[in-house]
């Protein structure tokens, strides 16, 4: 490798620092120029390969430039389709809005309504929670500890995540935020079931405490596996609970699918572990085929919002509905949630064989492919429920040397203390025994750096 291909990395990252926000956040993790991909690879302007297993914040279900994708977008520019049409109907739209009704489960179809919104999740949470509020006349919402629903002002301010809302000022009122059955690090200081079982009852006294402090709401949200949060999974219990409760008492339940949906955790929709059915589905990243798009499902009781109450120009991306349709077609014609959640039970017990000779992890957790392990202290003071502090700085640590050997991981959590993986669905056996491989092999270094 020559000078000049070295200094050209270095060249682009530079010029990006100079001219780009200083709001951009994943080049400062992950510093690479990317060139060019396929699959689960990319290819930095160096010619150097990296397994990404952050896959565009989980957007990649098929991966980088998938064939039946590629072929979606071409035949649409092939046949002349518009590429834009705001909300008025085409045949593409037509098809992809049935692909994706086929997709859900028969008693949420045959009751549902589609809006589409802006290219985003988080103005499709927006739209989610006007729906809401217009169909129940309330003005109270309720979300989680550890949850994150977007960047926007109104969803920033239904997040759980303090560090962006300290400098704005003016955040949507009337969000309460209520305790998410963390199990590592319990609310109530107990963990196991015991801990999820007194969330929910908490969640109902609260509820049904005539001088609570909260109204009663227009809706809850949550995500049954928390994605920023750290790649927290809700016990299947206590989402059943969560239903229990809203339905009894005529709160809408949104679930925010916008990371776990189309697959990610071993199932179309995340809500399908629980076998419930909710009132409310937010879509986006995997729903386009890697594309913009973002659309909100939800039961035809609330569509009580006048034309216009939830508008956006980008809402009609027709290549974007092409590629969406391919994706979903291709992970049902191939049974792809039962693959992910093969590979991803081999990467759990994998990273829990690393933890047992690994003080360091505290916790490996997750759901199909969507997993975060845990870094701690383990020479500091355990809390109650015999969880460590965690450990942040090698958590990042652990990021940069997995970087090195080729390997794109993420990291966030509580204190940024959680190391994610987020790969493509169709990852083989074989890939994924190569990013354990790297994984165990970075980590170990990082420990040793201490």
């Amino acid at each position: 490798m020559s000078i000049e291909q070295i200094s050209k990395n270095k060249e682009l990252l530079a010029q990006q620092e100079k001219r780009e926000s200083n709001a951009r956040s994943y080049p400062r993790r992950i510093p690479i120029a990317i060139d060019r991909a396929e699959g689960i690879y990319v290819y930095d302007v160096d010619g150097k390969r990296y397994y990404d297993c952050l896959a565009g914040a989980g957007t990649l279900a098929l991966g980088h430039n998938h064939p039946v994708v590629i072929e979606a977008m071409e035949q649409v520019i092939k046949d002349k389709r518009p590429l834009h049409t705001l909300d008025l109907t085409t045949p593409v739209k037509e098809e992809f809005v049935s692909e994706v009704f086929s997709s859900l489960p028969e008693e949420f179809a045959k009751r549902a309504k589609i809006q589409f919104c802006g290219p985003t999740g988080g103005d499709a949470i927006e739209a989610a929670v006007k729906l809401v509020k217009t169909a129940t006349g309330r003005r109270s919402i309720l979300s989680f500890h550890g949850g994150y629903h977007g960047a926007t002002h109104g969803t920033m301010s239904l997040s759980g995540m303090l560090g962006p809302k300290e400098r704005v000022q003016g955040l949507v009122p009337d969000v309460h935020f209520l305790p998410y059955p963390y199990m590592y690090r319990c609310p109530f200081g107990i963990g196991g079931e015991e801990g999820h079982r007194i969330s929910s009852r908490y969640i109902e006294h609260l509820l049904d405490d005539p001088e609570s402090g909260v109204l009663p709401p227009a809706g809850m949200i949550f995500e049954a596996v928390q994605g920023e949060g750290g790649s927290i999974p809700a016990p299947v219990e206590w989402v059943r609970e969560m239903r229990r409760i809203t339905k009894e008492r005529g709160i809408p339940l949104i679930i925010d699918e916008v990371q776990t949906g189309i697959g990610r955790t071993g199932k179309l929709f995340a809500f399908e572990h629980a076998g419930i059915i909710p009132d409310v589905i937010v879509l986006s990243k995997a729903i386009g085929g890697s594309l913009p798009l973002s659309v909100v499902i939800y039961d035809r009781e609330l569509d009580r919002w006048s034309p216009g109450a939830h508008i956006g120009t980008f809402r009609g991306n027709q290549m974007a509905m092409a590629a969406g349709t391919a994706t979903l077609r291709f992970i049902k014609a191939n049974d792809l949630v039962s693959h992910v959640g093969q590979v991803g039970d081999t990467l759990i017990r994998s990273l829990r064989h690393l933890q047992e000779d690994t003080p360091e992890i505290g916790d490996v957790r997750g759901r199909g492919l969507m997993v975060g392990v845990e870094i701690v202290q383990p020479h500091q003071q355990q809390a109650r429920n015999g969880s460590y502090p965690a450990n942040p700085e090698l958590a990042s640590r652990i990021q940069r040397e997995c970087f090195e050997r080729g390997l794109i991981l993420e990291v966030g959590g509580r204190h940024g203390s959680v190391v994610r993986f987020l790969p493509p669905l169709i990852i083989t056996e074989e890939q994924m025994n190569e990013v354990i491989a790297l994984f165990t092999e970075a980590v170990r270094a990082a420990v040793q750096k201490r």
